[in-house]
């Protein structure tokens, strides 16, 4: 396995296009079966597709020995970047290349002043997901529904929100009942004035 060190993210120009076309063939040839004919075409994209995004937004490719292992393209929407065409080389799984790409992406956005990010997944998608959820991404009840006949959901990760901040706002800690409050400030105040309690044995009945 090679060291993250040996892989180079760079943004992607035209003359890279017939790679990244090839990548993301390759990315999405075993999930083809679960996509609609009109899905894998609009995921599996064409040359000048590619070219097309590139002038649209960034597109950025990751280089492992002198070969695009992975890539991952960006479009504005508003206050929010929109990620899309994400892929890794099965090969070049393992390798923490998808992670390499979204850090990339956020100092992007942050760069860019983007509130939000977000992008589309589909339900079959287990590793990307995961990554995504890893990454501080939630789904969120915004639609598209579904590509041409196969379903999608959204995900999103407000910037400057991490993961475990993400947990906290959605399990916030149930407040102390007053019981146990004013036990709290009992042993408190027990234990500031105990300095000054000499040969003593003063404590509240908690």
């Amino acid at each position: 396995m090679n060291a993250p060190s040996d892989i180079r993210i760079r943004r992607a120009e035209s003359r890279d296009a017939p790679a990244i076309v090839l990548l993301l063939a390759e990315a999405f040839a075993e999930y083809r079966t679960l996509y609609t004919p009109a899905a894998y075409e609009a995921t599996v994209i064409a040359n000048q597709q590619v070219v097309t995004r590139i002038k649209e937004g960034p597109v950025w490719i990751a280089m492992l020995d002198g070969l695009v292992v992975g890539t991952v393209s960006v479009v504005p929407k508003g206050e929010s970047l929109y990620i899309r065409g994400m892929a890794v080389l099965p090969s070049a799984r393992g390798q923490r290349i998808g992670k390499m790409l979204l850090t990339h992406v956020e100092k992007f956005a942050a760069s860019q002043g983007f509130s939000r990010l977000f992008l589309s997944s589909t339900p079959f998608l287990d590793r990307a997901i995961r990554l995504y959820e890893t990454y501080g991404f939630c789904r969120t009840d915004e639609g598209p529904q579904e590509l041409f006949g196969t379903p999608l959901f959204t995900m999103e990760k407000v910037m400057g929100r991490t993961p475990e901040a993400k947990e906290r706002t959605q399990a916030p800690q149930k407040p102390a009942s007053k019981k146990v409050a004013r036990k709290r400030w009992f042993l408190r105040l027990n234990n500031a004035i105990k300095p000054f309690i000499l040969g003593e044995q003063w404590l509240f009945q908690l």
